[in-house]
């Protein structure tokens, strides 16, 4: 249990959150949602002691330990895998510590001999003698292979150690957990493996994320901060989502009254809670479904970008046929080969790989900036397309600012620039910043912007969500979804894959999977399962 009792977090004159009176409480799951800047990673600071609050206090339950997802993944280089796993329970380390020290004495005394019989009954009660094989079995979990336990964490590769890093946070069964962007850099399979570990855990979860999938599969409340508060609310990320969006709508129609409001929103609750309890990854967390509550749905201050992609005119029948497409990378590591398929009418194909390198090979492939080194692609003479690239550095080098930049890429005035740029929420003098001096997720805005500007009928995106917030990714998904041309992405966030995708097509070493199915199927049938690893060579 987590208590937070009128804590206020200030910067100068600006106040990220105000008197916050919270209790995060055990077998539950708390999603923490903001806008970018909100104070998500200063809110979960605060609680573990990294940042003292301007105001208040925060207090763990008598004798509970807090266990926090690491962000060095330096911090423990020249210490072995299994090591750094085992150090997350600092308590059970340092009696394994004491342990070894007091052994390996040679001039052993009598009050050595009392000091170790402390120091192993303290170790049985944690469970010592599994500690090992608990470390291994959550490794093994989280995709490292057994091999790699007791290599120095310096060798492996940052992927490897974003896994060990989950490893050491998760290690010990922990009173209070907190985790901050825990899916980066995660596969679909250990994402999968942390959802189930997560659905099933007993104690207290803070997390944040901007993965809608793994925020509704283990989270029975959502913490919104918001208008410089943080407010609870029981449910997961989607109803948090339509129930803010259900009341912005009712409070625009003033016309409505109250009590029509009321039987619209417990329309809304009960239709949502028979959706929830039949979806298998709420189905420990149905207790959740008691708890909602008329009086907590309220609106969001929050702005969504207004992502509207509009062909100019319909595709043809022929959209793009690739046939023998082969690349390597300039190491030699085969990427894909013998790649042959033809894009249909509607198709909206995700694109996936084990090596994320394949995907944006064939993107840079098929836009023509990278030559393959066998086989062909032909685009259908009605076919136009507008291609978001996972790297877009080179876009910015520049001194521009944002009108003279997005002026560039289409014919139109001043103000029609602006309008396209007050889409994705540039305004005022913003639009007047140099574009060498934007966020992340600001460069990724103009990047859609740019896009928009095309009115392609075929849509090219390559990670599309990297950088952007949950505002941004939940707008962009939604025009995807009603979208009348083509689309070919890849991507790492479960929900978007899931909603847009009608068509799946894998890139492997030995040939193409290719499946009109959806996602969800896809990433659970046995049948795939089995094709997947005779593809990739593991038969």
């Amino acid at each position: 249990m987590i208590t937070v009792s009128n804590v206020s977090v200030q910067f100068g004159k600006r106040i990220l959150f105000n008197e916050v009176n919270l209790k995060f409480t055990s077998g539950n799951c708390y999603g923490i949602i903001g806008a970018n800047g909100a104070g998500k990673s200063t809110f979960l600071r605060t609680i573990y002691g990294d940042l003292d609050p301007t105001t208040g206090s925060i207090a763990l339950g008598s004798g509970e330990r807090l266990s926090v997802l690491s962000q060095d993944h330096f911090k423990w280089d020249s210490h072995t895998v299994m090591d750094t796993v085992m150090m997350g329970h600092t308590i059970l380390w340092d009696i394994m510590k004491q342990r070894e020290v007091l052994y390996a004495k040679e001039d052993f005394t009598d009050e050595d001999g009392l000091k170790v019989s402390e120091l192993e009954e303290k170790f049985a009660e944690l469970d010592g003698w599994n500690a090992e094989s608990d470390a291994a079995s959550l490794l093994s979990g989280l995709g490292v292979k057994e091999d790699r336990h007791y290599m120095l964490m310096g060798e492996l590769s940052g992927k490897e150690k974003v896994r060990v890093m989950l490893a050491q946070a998760l290690y010990g069964n922990p009173d209070n957990l907190l985790l901050d962007e825990p899916t980066n850099d995660l596969d679909m399979e250990t994402v999968t493996w942390l959802e189930e570990y997560l659905a099933g855990f007993e104690h207290t979860v803070l997390v944040v994320s901007h993965d809608r999938h793994f925020l509704d599969s283990v989270c029975t409340h959502t913490v919104d901060i918001d208008y410089s508060k943080i407010n609870m609310f029981a449910g997961n990320y989607s109803f948090w989502y339509e129930s803010s969006q259900l009341a912005l709508r009712q409070q625009q129609n003033q016309k409505a009254k109250a009590e029509e409001k009321k039987k619209e929103l417990e329309e809304f609750i009960r239709r949502f809670s028979a959706n929830v309890s039949k979806s298998k990854q709420t189905t420990s967390r149905k207790k959740m479904l008691e708890k909602l509550n008329v009086d907590e749905i309220k609106p969001s201050s929050r702005k969504y970008p207004g992502i509207i992609f509009t062909p100019e005119r319909d595709p043809g029948n022929q959209i793009l046929e690739v046939a023998g497409l082969s690349k390597k990378t300039e190491e030699g590591v085969l990427l894909f080969n013998d790649i042959n398929f033809n894009v249909e009418k509607g198709d909206k194909i995700v694109f996936l790989s084990r090596n994320p390198r394949a995907m944006t090979a064939f993107f840079e492939i098929i836009n023509g900036n990278l030559k393959a080194d066998a086989g062909h692609f032909n685009w259908g003479v009605t076919i136009t397309t507008a291609y978001l690239p996972v790297d877009n550095t080179d876009f910015f080098n520049s001194d521009l600012n944002l009108v003279d930049w997005l002026s560039q890429f289409g014919e139109g005035n001043e103000v029609y620039m602006k309008g396209f740029l007050g889409r994705m929420l540039f305004s005022g003098e913003e639009v007047l910043k140099k574009v060498n001096v934007l966020s992340g997720g600001e460069k990724m805005r103009c990047m859609i912007a740019r896009m928009q500007l095309k009115n392609a009928n075929c849509l090219i995106l390559d990670t599309p969500t990297n950088h952007l917030d949950l505002e941004s990714i939940q707008a962009f998904n939604n025009n995807l979804k009603s979208y009348k041309g083509n689309v070919l992405f890849s991507s790492h966030d479960h929900e978007f894959i899931q909603t847009v995708a009608n068509r799946i097509i894998e890139l492997t070493p030995n040939g193409v999977i290719d499946k009109i199915m959806e996602y969800d199927e896809y990433i659970t049938s046995d049948h795939i399962k089995e094709i997947r690893k005779r593809m990739y060579g593991e038969d």
